[in-house]
């Protein structure tokens, strides 16, 4: 009986030592994945995140907002208009009034 007991327990043993084993490798392939990852990613300029949060997200989207108006407008100008110095004044108008334009389109009173 105690020979038998002695048997399962070496079988059990062994087992967990693949097991282990087998751990310990994927360990191993797993930091030396890591390692490489860093290697590239270091060399790589770091994604710098901006403001989060309600209030930022909300002025993405009204500056957003306020572009794509300004470039729609900017775009029709420039199709239907052949001359250069109505395209450059339209261009300059609406840099110089896109505060102003903000302004009265996202006012918080």
């Amino acid at each position: 009986m105690s020979k038998e007991r002695a048997q399962r327990r070496a079988e059990r043993e062994r087992e967990a030592a693949v097991l282990a084993a087998a751990r310990a490798a994927e360990a191993e392939r797993k930091e030396r994945r890591d390692a490489r990852v860093r290697a590239v990613t270091s060399k790589l300029p770091r994604r710098r995140r901006g403001p989060a949060g309600i209030l930022a997200e909300r002025r993405r989207k009204q500056n957003g907002a306020l572009f794509a108006v300004l470039l729609a407008i900017n775009v029709l100008v420039w199709i239907f208009s052949d001359d250069w110095a109505l395209r450059l004044a339209a261009l300059v108008v609406s840099v110089l009034a896109a505060p102003v334009i903000h302004t009265l389109l996202f006012r918080r009173s």
